[in-house]
Parts: C-alpha cells; structure tokens; sequence
C-alpha cells in the first residue's frame, strides 16, 4: 500500500497542535517526523489523509486517541548515562552537600523511557545506599512512563551503563529474556514515575536539590522557555541545580539561576 503524503497545511496543523498542547515547536524538518511516526494512525482508523486525522483528534470524540497522538509526537530519544559529565556532577553535589537522615530528591523532569531516572538512581544509591533518597520522573508520553516503569531494556542499552552499576543495579535476562536486562525491583522502588505537562500548571511534587531538564528546551521558543523554567523553580531548593543539555542554554531565561558551568546553573 502506497504511503499517504503529508500537505503543507496539514503538518501546519499539527504543529500548532502540539505547540498549544506541550509548547513544543516542530521545525520543517520533522515534517517527514510526524508522517512516518502518524501513519498507522490513520490505518488504524482508515483514513485517508492527514487532514482526517488532524479533525477526529480534535472533534474531542476519541480523547484517547489524543493522548496516542500526542505521545508519538513529543518521545525523543535517550540512553543511560547520556552526557556524563552530568553524572559525575551529580555525584560530587551528592557527596559535598547530602546531609545524614535527610532526604535528598532529584527530578528527572522529561524522563522518557526511564534510562536518566534510573541512571540518576544507580548514583544515588552508589552514594546514599539505604539512605533517604528519591528520584521523581515525569514525562508528558503516558505510553512512555508505562515502558519506564516496567525497567526492561535491551542489552544493547546497557553499553554506558558503568560495569559495576550493570552487576550492582540490574539483573541479565535468561531464557526467554535472553538479550535483556531489568533493573533490580529496589532501585525500581526508588523511581516514582508520574505524567507531567511541563507547558500546564504542576502538581505538587515537594521540593528538589537537582532538577534535570535535558534535551527538551530545544523544542521551545523562549517564551515557552520562561514559563517552563519559571514554573519549575519554585520546585528547586535554595541553592539546589538545575541541569539542561549540552546543547541548551538558560542565558536570559531567568534571573534566578548562575551558571556552574556550561549547562549547569544554580540557584541564587
């Protein structure tokens, strides 16, 4: 069967859709994005266009399909121990700044499949062992917190997962589960997960010593931006850090954070 084509005006649709419901912004380059990642959508419904597709989202008559809709659109790809100088500070703020019995929190704040949380979570436990600490994961994909939860990867997932937190944090599939590895039911324990709008008003989720944020303000125009960062802050503890990407910045974002060093900031 040949591939339904997208119009101009049809990924204009969506991507102002997407923009009022998660802020995100949809470059022209991932027109090809949102047509490969819809499609079966519109089999699933038999329909013929984009533009069909766009109208049942919208009608309000299946909001399940919305959700659908919204989690193929905003998924973005990650790893363990992505960008791991982030790691090894988060490390360094453990052990200067955690203070016996008291509960230290971080938020992973657009978790995706899990593989940040749990990455944050082996440091922590490394640090903290059976101290009072937890690792809050949130994303917007409801489809994505729910294979997060269940913390089955593939093996070839693991490659940056350091070898003693592979022994230490995760168990090897046998048998039928040969080729995969789970993350140990405690650590697992330690990681609520939670759908979170960042672009809407947040829930009451006490307060943080670290909050990443990484890869995702990329997709938001800086106005999104402050209202993003701006809703979150109130979340960080005075002095707490907030980490973004690499490849993102906060200059003139907001006025509350110094920067620590290149995508790191803390809280004045």
């Amino acid at each position: 069967m040949q591939a339904i084509p997208i119009t101009d005006q049809e990924f204009c649709q969506f991507q102002k859709l997407i923009h009022r419901i998660a802020g995100i912004n949809l470059s022209p380059a991932k027109k090809a994005l949102v047509s490969g990642r819809l499609s079966r959508r519109l089999k699933q419904h038999d329909l013929n266009s984009y533009g069909e597709y766009y109208r049942l989202l919208v009608s309000g008559k299946e909001p399940a399909e919305m959700q659908i809709a919204v989690d193929l659109l905003t998924t973005n790809e990650t790893q363990f121990f992505r960008e791991p100088k982030h790691f090894d500070f988060l490390r360094q703020q453990v052990e200067a700044f955690a203070k016996p019995g008291c509960m230290y929190r971080v938020w992973s704040a657009a978790c995706s499949t899990g593989e940040e949380p749990y990455s944050i979570a082996m440091v922590l436990a490394d640090c903290l062992g059976d101290g009072p600490w937890e690792v809050v994961a949130s994303d917007i994909s409801a489809r994505v917190i729910e294979k997060a939860r269940m913390g089955h990867y593939s093996l070839g997932r693991a490659i940056k997962i350091p070898r003693n937190y592979l022994t230490s944090y995760c168990l090897r599939g046998i048998g039928r589960q040969r080729g995969t590895f789970l993350v140990d039911k405690t650590l697992r324990s330690r990681v609520p997960f939670m759908q979170i709008n960042l672009n809407a008003p947040l829930p009451r989720i006490g307060e943080f010593n670290v909050i990443f944020l990484r890869n995702v303000m990329i997709y938001f125009a800086m106005e999104t931006k402050q209202l993003v960062v701006t809703r979150m802050l109130p979340l960080l503890k005075p002095k707490g850090c907030f980490i973004v990407g690499h490849s993102e910045s906060l200059n003139g974002v907001v006025d509350e954070l110094n920067l620590v060093t290149p995508s790191i900031y803390r809280k004045s």
